[in-house]
């Protein structure tokens, strides 16, 4: 079948999986990133090469008409921030990859949250688009196992290969997986994107409570407030230790390296900035 795709670096294993799989590539929608935290350099590239259109701008109803001007069967959602207009007068088939088992974590971007509550277990899916945000029939998905270990990255590269995967699947059995897709049903959550406060980091807890949020935010930094200056922390390291010090108190430096006091131990923030990742591009670095 002929496709398009909404897309950006991340889910890249997705546009591959369609186009491996036989499919006729017809336009790729992204949105645009600073390519700094989120990136969408390497889809463009491909698309190029595949000599593909590439658009930037929102889906409108119009750009729905046109794909039905180009014998498009199928629109390919995969991490795309806008809402997509009704695509049934003009398409056939429109899916979405979504990266939580639904109809658990509904919702932008669930993996803060999957580190924070210690899952055990994630998974992906793919479902019918609907209007309502991630509530279409399923027609595929897959689950895995997490340890204590797995943090921000790991989650997001786990999530990347089932997600790779799960488009080998849907590519090479769509008409068989979309007749037989099931509805989720009234179960299941929506997860909005945590408040801010859910992105500071806490001195006053346990040594393994400031690690954990450390974990589920990786390379999106948390947030640490010390000696009136707040900084934005990628990694640290911990241990659990008798002390005196009032929890947040900065007991050691070396460099950039900055120890602090937590309430059974002590925190090493090892990476940080007084910028945040997703600002940098702006200052032009």
């Amino acid at each position: 079948m002929r496709f398009a795709i909404a897309t950006a670096d991340r889910y890249m294993g997705v546009f591959e999986a369609f186009v491996n799989a036989g499919w006729e590539p017809v336009k790729l929608f992204t949105v645009p990133l600073d390519n700094v935290v989120n990136h969408n350099q390497a889809v463009m590239s491909y698309a190029t090469q595949l000599k593909m259109e590439v658009q930037l701008s929102r889906i409108t109803s119009q750009d729905l008409l046109d794909l039905q001007a180009r014998d498009c069967d199928i629109l390919v959602i995969a991490s795309y921030n806008w809402r997509v207009p009704d695509w049934r007068p003009y398409l056939r088939h429109a899916v979405n990859f979504h990266p939580s088992p639904l109809p658990e974590g509904r919702g932008p971007y669930p993996f803060h949250r999957v580190i924070l509550e210690g899952r055990q277990r994630w998974g992906v899916s793919c479902h019918r688009l609907e209007h309502a945000f991630d509530s279409g029939d399923i027609l595929a998905d897959r689950h895995f196992p997490l340890t204590d270990e797995d943090c921000h990255e790991s989650l997001s590269l786990r999530t990347q290969i089932a997600m790779r995967d799960l488009a080998r699947q849907v590519a090479s059995d769509f008409t068989s997986l979309w007749e037989q897709a099931s509805p989720q049903g009234d179960e299941g959550s929506y997860w909005e994107k945590l408040p801010d406060s859910e992105w500071l980091l806490k001195f006053d807890q346990p040594v393994a409570e400031v690690l954990c949020r450390i974990r589920a935010f990786g390379q999106h930094e948390c947030i640490a407030h010390l000696n009136n200056v707040m900084m934005f922390v990628r990694r640290a390291v911990g241990w659990t230790e008798l002390h005196v010090h009032p929890a947040g108190t900065v007991v050691y430096t070396n460099g950039r390296n900055v120890v602090v006091a937590v309430e059974d131990g002590y925190i090493g923030i090892v990476e940080w900035s007084l910028i945040a990742r997703n600002q940098v591009v702006q200052l032009g670095r």
